[in-house]
């Protein structure tokens, strides 16, 4: 590890009122021109004593604008301090969870992975724009039918075409020959130009795709291409619980990564990260916004540096070994899951690094799964699995009830 270190609460602390202390204050400073001020003082106190302890809730009150991207080009100098802190934690993800073996990265912390997703396929259609001057509808985004509803939704806004790839029940795994033949007939269709979304760990099953096989059916085919990885939920799990794992820019042929910090991280929600390599995010240039001191390069705009210095607290508070001590746990108490509904002859999906379980819905009572909050794939009759995701609330006890409660439906003894 490069960058990534555990701090003390006090070092921690002392970081971020030196960054604040950069950024405008609104309290004293004589600030005309920004359409912007600190959090209401009649609703949000200021000067509440707490307050000196609580450094990212003081951060939310001084209320600092990340407009902009800041790993390129400059930014508002307004809010320098804090904007430090995000390109701290955004080359942490990028060169020491993700591999990248210098600081050729841009990015930014987003409202959440959604947009993240969104911002990827906007660099990549613009990309293919500019560089071969492509219409829309010789573009197309190749996902698996388990990708995160992101992806069909930015298929909508960008107007380009999206292919669902089919996957293999029980294994969640890309159907490759589906996918060669819908590759071969949208060539026919005039598709000229390809944006592939690999998951790294999909929202309902937890499956990771193998990039490779997208990338390897398009290079035999002589198709331009550009390659994402939704790590939208295994972003923070995956690289700790895999450390073989190659899904990270180790890999030339990805070109950025989605990760939310505000599901595994535990971060505020509303907290997604977008990585790409450096070249690419200019493609989404908003000239128009003139105002702005640097490059608009985000779909956001204006956004909270709140949430980049809670990300920066987690990250730091933690350290590198602190988290993959925190991940462990959670994958041995997913492993004892498992083998709970092995011994119960119970089918399920688990991909092995990670933590999420999907039953077959045929062995969940559908009373137990309204008890116990199960997610289902579909909300009706058609649902076919539910899932459990362990999170760091979920501890052996609470699992230990649902397998209880399928153990008495069951007739067995406890």
């Amino acid at each position: 590890m490069k960058y990534w270190k555990k701090l003390t609460h006090e070092k921690l602390q002392e970081r971020i009122e030196n960054a604040l202390r950069e950024n405008v204050d609104f309290n004293k400073d004589t600030s005309l021109g920004y359409p912007a001020s600190k959090l209401d003082n009649k609703v949000f106190y200021s000067d509440a004593p707490f307050l000196k302890d609580a450094p990212t809730l003081k951060t939310y009150v001084a209320n600092p604008n990340h407009i902009g991207c800041h790993t390129v080009g400059s930014s508002e100098k307004a809010f320098k301090g804090t904007q430090e802190i995000e390109r701290e934690v955004l080359k942490v993800l990028a060169i020491d969870v993700f591999k990248l073996e210098s600081e050729e990265f841009d990015g930014y912390i987003a409202p959440g992975g959604t947009e993240a997703n969104i911002q990827a396929m906007w660099v990549f259609r613009n990309y293919f724009k500019n560089k071969f001057n492509a219409k829309n509808s010789e573009i197309a985004i190749l996902a698996s039918q388990d990708t995160h509803y992101s992806i069909p939704k930015g298929s909508n806004i960008l107007n380009i075409d999206l292919l669902s790839i089919p996957v293999l029940f029980e294994n969640r795994k890309i159907d490759e020959s589906g996918l060669g033949n819908i590759v071969k007939i949208a060539v026919k269709n005039g598709k000229k130009y390809f944006i592939v979304i690999s998951n790294l760990a999909t929202t309902m099953f937890g499956s990771v795709d193998d990039p490779d096989v997208y990338t390897n059916l398009l290079e035999k085919l002589d198709l331009p291409y550009k390659l994402h990885i939704d790590g939208a939920y295994g972003g923070f799990v995956y690289p700790f619980s895999n450390l073989k794992s190659t899904i990270n820019f180790s890999n030339p042929k990805i070109c950025s990564i989605t990760i939310d910090a505000h599901k595994m991280l535990q971060a505020p929600y509303g907290t997604g990260v977008y990585l790409c390599r450096k070249g690419l995010i200019e493609n989404v240039l908003t000239k128009e916004a003139e105002y702005v001191e640097g490059m608009d390069l985000t779909l956001c705009g204006s956004r909270s540096g709140a949430n980049a210095i809670a990300v920066f607290m987690i990250l730091f508070t933690y350290g590198p070994y602190g988290w993959y001590e925190k991940i462990s746990i959670l994958q041995m108490r997913t492993q004892w899951f498992c083998k709970q509904l092995d011994q119960l002859d119970i089918k399920y999906f688990r991909e092995g690094n990670m933590n999420i379980v999907t039953i077959h819905s045929e062995y969940i009572p559908s009373d137990i799964a309204l008890k116990y909050d199960l997610v289902p794939e579909q909300h009706n009759d058609q649902n076919k699995w539910y899932k459990v995701v362990i999170m760091d609330h979920v501890e052996i006890d609470n699992l230990m009830q649902l397998v209880n409660a399928l153990k008495k439906r069951k007739g067995l003894n406890l």
